[in-house]
């Protein structure tokens, strides 16, 4: 098979739909837009959420919530992702956030969180930003030691 020789598969491809073409195209006269009215007319568009002078269900709706300006996001990884990283590593070694940056476990900018779900075998030095308590735990048990930054 050759470049000039690939098609589109049989019925996946359709005739575009050309309106105001006479009567015999279907779509003749009126193109489909009913008669007359607002939206028959070119260059209608409704603004978003527009009801039609009912009431919008935008305004409705009571307000819930709010956001807290102050709330401070974290890149997570759990014990069994740094377990699949222990494997190519040997115990000791310490785990930064900028070793787990470089291996493409967290992004750039955010601070590192650990949390405790799954196991880990090796004893790790793990230092990152903050730890869940199963974490620590989890940590310590295997042999390994943490350290919080900016504490």
């Amino acid at each position: 098979m050759k470049l000039h020789e690939l098609s589109p598969a049989k019925g996946s491809t359709k005739n575009r739909k050309r309106l105001g073409r006479g009567p015999g195209s279907g779509t003749g006269k009126t193109s489909g837009r009913g008669h007359k009215g607002q939206r028959s007319r070119a260059g209608y568009s409704r603004r978003l959420g527009f009801e039609g002078g009912q009431m919008p269900l935008i305004r409705r709706v009571p307000k819930r919530g709010f956001t807290n300006i102050f709330r401070k996001e974290y890149s997570v990884v759990n014990l069994a992702r740094l377990e699949e990283l222990a494997e190519s590593l040997e115990a000791g070694t310490e785990v930064t956030p900028e070793l787990l940056l470089e291996r493409g476990m967290v992004r750039k900018g955010k601070p590192v969180k650990i949390l405790g779900n799954g196991e880990l075998l090796k004893a790790l030095k793990v230092t990152a930003h903050k730890f869940s308590q199963s974490a620590r735990d989890k940590i310590e048990s295997a042999g390994g030691s943490w350290q919080e930054l900016g504490s």
